[in-house]
């Protein structure tokens, strides 16, 4: 089997794809790291995330959803519930962000699952479900995957 290298990227589609960009660069931190031009014209925008190996893939929609937009945290049917960044104080990030977002859920604290894992979900420009989190930490031995 070959070895997985690194999780590599996730693939968005956007209404505006500039808008989405200049969010994600304004806010994340991401940087332009390659524009893709295709042969019908389009291009596929890279943008990567500061200090990582981690790129989100921005495409340009050319339909309308058939879904309605997702509130609290994401769709609760199988799909790609939210996308999620760590942040050192989940309230000075959303002071930062100010009317840029628009909150669907929370902020939450889970300190009866996680002590300090502080938690706030909000749309993004295409109205694809963020979540922002403090005081997660990995489980020191969590119980195996089961037979």
């Amino acid at each position: 089997m070959a070895k997985l290298q690194i999780f590599s990227q996730v693939a968005i589609t956007a209404k505006d794809a500039i808008a989405t960009e200049t969010f994600y660069t304004q806010y994340f931190g991401f940087k332009r790291a390659r524009v893709a031009k295709l042969p019908d014209g389009a291009q596929i925008v890279f943008i990567k995330a500061a200090e990582s190996a981690f790129y989100l893939e921005i495409f340009q929609a050319n339909e309308a959803s058939p879904l309605p937009p997702a509130t609290n945290d994401g769709y609760q049917f199988p799909s790609v519930r939210h996308l999620a960044f760590k942040v050192d104080s989940v309230d000075a990030k959303l002071a930062e962000l100010g009317d840029a977002v628009k909150i669907t859920l929370g902020p939450l604290n889970f300190d009866d699952y996680i002590p300090g894992w502080r938690t706030v979900w909000f749309a993004d420009p295409d109205g694809r479900i963020i979540e922002l989190s403090e005081g997660f930490v990995d489980e020191e031995n969590p119980p195996p995957l089961p037979s």
